[in-house]
């Protein structure tokens, strides 16, 4: 692996900046949330035509640039530094590649080349809150728990009474950009309760009845949900017949969807780290710059070193995002939460402000854990899929055994539970100072 950025990814990195830095900044982004599409509609059909933004990783056959996941990632991570609210993420993470890997060759055809020049954002639709499980990052997606499932729960898709198309019912309660999308590629059941299996849909929300989208008010405004209703809404199946392996194909779209993520936290962590720095070099205190004292000078070199490290682990996910998607996001999360809380420590007395820039950066690290983590749920599953816990001798998982034995907690100096600790004492026993054993550790 060559850890060096090539020049046409510099290019794109530069040139996204300097337009980016003209049309952006905190009044600019506040402006354009309140909209009703949640983003500067100019601005967005501006970087899709001058610099292909949402077509990046789409092959040239259908209108995209022809690049790769590190470009998109580039960008990903310049829009995360100005918190640019935009369908980025819905349309060319979400969206698009679950239509190049399950659409027919019309399908492709007709959607691919408008969502690469930005004439159509489009996004996934998925009931409740399971955005994170159906893409596989804190769950395995195959079994479809994720989605409801049975006769009631999730989202269900029945035949229309005239053979063509198919009839949605039920709910997605929180669509990423789904009040603007002009295309929801929908997860919902079909077959009925005895041979129920997940397929996807396409519903093109302008217009059609039986579709209400409610935009929700969010803790981050720069990054919009929606609910979806669906009541006898019509749909398209998304590839030619029922036996497409969606599940499979949602997993296989988590880790690069979790890398872009990532990628977008580290900028983000590496903006809210750089206006700290700015400002801890020009705030004084008893006659001297804060940022001259040791203590601070430390904090702001752990910040450095977290950032950093997250940002390696991103990049390093866009390269091979099966083997760190996962775990780079949780990592890129962690670092953003942690640069922001610090962000807003560092800022002092004007930092709790909820008016302050630095609360946009803390809105977005406790939006996105709650919305695409928890981080320890992202690392424990990462730990799971490469076999870290796996048992031996034909032990359940999750036990910490070997040969079928009960588990059985060992204390330091090896004594079980229920056995005779020194001076006699067994668990439950007073021991020295008044503590009880039990819930302790005995020495």
């Amino acid at each position: 692996m060559d850890a060096a950025f090539t020049a046409e990814q510099d290019a794109i990195r530069r040139t996204l900046r300097e337009l980016l830095a003209e049309h952006t900044g905190s009044d600019g982004i506040r402006s354009a949330v309140r909209t009703a599409d949640g983003y500067d509609t100019a601005l967005w059909h501006r970087l899709a035509r001058d610099l292909g933004l949402p077509g990046l990783a789409l092959p040239e056959e259908y209108g995209g640039v022809g690049c790769g996941l590190t470009e998109l990632a580039v960008a990903c991570e310049e829009t995360g530094r100005v918190l640019l609210p935009s369908p980025l993420i819905a349309t060319a993470a979400l969206a698009a590649p679950l239509i190049a890997a399950l659409g027919t060759g019309a399908q492709r055809a007709a959607l691919l080349p408008r969502l690469a020049t930005g004439g159509l954002t489009a996004t996934l639709a998925v009931p409740g809150d399971s955005l994170p499980a159906a893409l596989g990052l804190t769950d395995d997606p195959t079994g479809g728990a994720w989605a409801g499932g049975g006769r009631a729960g999730g989202i269900q898709a029945v035949p229309a009474g005239d053979g063509a198309g198919w009839r949605l019912y039920g709910e997605a309660a929180q669509v990423l950009d789904g009040h603007s999308a002009g295309l929801l590629v929908v997860a919902a059941h079909a077959g009925g309760f005895p041979r129920s299996r997940t397929l996807l849909f396409l519903v093109r929300p302008d217009g059609a009845a039986g579709v209400v989208r409610v935009r929700r008010t969010t803790l981050d405004e720069t990054r919009p949900l929606a609910r979806v209703e669906l009541r006898d809404a019509g749909a398209e199946l998304l590839g030619a017949d029922r036996t497409a392996d969606v599940t499979g194909a949602l997993a296989s779209a988590g880790p690069p969807v979790a890398a872009l993520l990532a990628a977008e936290a580290v900028g983000s962590a590496t903006s809210a780290l750089e206006r700290t720095v700015e400002y801890v070099r020009t705030r004084e205190q008893f006659g001297r710059a804060i940022g001259s004292f040791q203590a601070v000078k430390h904090r702001l070199a752990d910040l450095y070193v977290r950032v950093r490290a997250a940002r390696s682990a991103a990049y390093y996910a866009a390269w091979d995002p099966a083997a760190a998607g996962g775990l780079a996001l949780a990592q890129a999360l962690e670092a953003l939460r942690t640069t922001a809380a610090e962000s807003v420590q560092l800022h002092g007395g004007i930092g709790f402000t909820w008016e302050h820039d630095a609360h946009l950066y803390f809105k977005r690290a406790a939006a996105d854990e709650l919305l695409f983590g928890p981080v320890h749920g992202l690392r424990a599953h990462a730990a799971e899929l490469a076999g870290l816990f796996a048992p031996a001798g034909g032990a359940r998982p999750g036990d910490m055994r070997t040969g079928g034995a009960r588990p059985v907690e060992v204390h330091p100096d090896g004594a079980r539970p229920d056995a005779v600790h020194p001076g006699g004492a067994r668990r439950g026993d007073q021991h020295p100072g008044g503590a009880q054993a039990a819930g302790r550790v005995a020495v």
